[in-house]
């Protein structure tokens, strides 16, 4: 930013939380209207702070293109105060106001759609049965969401490599097998040549299913790809053809039947996972220690051991 340091530091310091959140959404928006709707203003009013910050730093924060608010090399810099700011509130709130929070209120749970469905939803069905006092808000997708800003509270994953930012246990190892269509399976071999497979796409290719499958099956043969294991689940139960899925999936779910033994290679980890400042809170202990619990009840199934391999 331009200016000497001291003057631009003392320019910072006049700078309100507010001024900083407007800001870091415009840059995110891109157009004020959007901008306003977020945080609940008016547009005249985001126009005439970010003018004020503008003035009250002597810099410009943003071009505004056809395309948008752009942010400047000024503007870029702010963007990153904000973002540390940010943080340090949700941190500072967090200790504060949860630490000897009794199990009440909102709880956010971020999971794959493959997890939630017949696995993670009757767990979560029991312990709201006995937490009367909270609220569950389930954000489902293959991205982990930010626990740090405050996006969410817990996070049931499938992982080897757990962010470092996050604390929590692993509860067991995931097996995979492949599965069939009840329909079609018991009379037919799933890697004889030209029998059709369901697999997985781009945005799931770090999954070890799919290399695995691409390595032993033609690429003609791979009739349908998807972006969600629960999907790859439905597809196969359908009869679009052989799929590898998790066993604590593919072991409940309907129409489906395992064609093959557990493959080790494919194993994955189920870590429960949330972020050291919300650790003691009320309700993040009283869910973690019942899912812990439901889980380990549940282990043999997600460990592959429910069902006998297919010889």
């Amino acid at each position: 930013m331009g200016g000497s340091k001291g003057s631009l530091s003392d320019a910072v310091s006049r700078l309100s939380w507010d001024d900083l959140r407007i800001v870091k959404t415009l840059s995110d928006c891109g157009n004020r209207a959007d901008t306003a709707k977020k945080l609940g203003i008016n547009v005249s009013t985001v126009s005439r702070r970010v003018a004020q910050v503008e003035k009250t730093l002597g810099v410009t924060l943003f071009d505004h293109r056809r395309s948008g608010y752009m942010l400047t090399a000024e503007g870029a810099e702010l963007r990153a105060l904000a973002e540390r700011v940010e943080l340090d509130i949700v941190s500072v709130a967090r200790r504060v106001s949860r630490t000897d929070q009794g199990p009440l209120g909102k709880l956010r749970i971020t999971t794959s759609d493959s997890l939630l469905l017949y696995f993670l939803t009757p767990i979560i069905a029991d312990f709201k049965a006995q937490n009367e006092g909270i609220t569950i808000e389930v954000l489902v997708g293959n991205q982990t969401l930010s626990l740090a800003r405050d996006e969410s509270d817990i996070a049931i994953r499938a992982t080897r490599k757990p962010s470092e930012s996050l604390v929590g246990r692993k509860l067991a190892n995931i097996a995979w097998a492949a599965y069939g269509s009840t329909r079609i399976a018991p009379a037919a071999q799933p890697f004889a040549e030209g029998q059709p497979w369901v697999s997985y796409s781009s945005a799931l290719e770090g999954l070890k299913a799919t290399p695995y499958v691409d390595n032993r099956v033609e690429p003609h043969c791979i009739s349908y790809r998807t972006d969600s294991v629960a999907a790859a689940s439905v597809a196969i139960a359908a009869g679009l053809g052989f799929g590898f899925l998790p066993c604590m999936l593919g072991d409940i779910t309907p129409g489906l039947v395992r064609v093959g033994p557990v493959v080790p290679e494919l194993q994955d980890e189920l870590w429960l996972l949330t972020h050291q400042d919300i650790r003691k809170s009320g309700r993040v202990k009283a869910f973690m220690r019942f899912c812990t619990a439901a889980v380990a009840e549940r282990k043999p199934l997600v460990e592959g051991q429910l069902s006998l391999p297919v010889t």
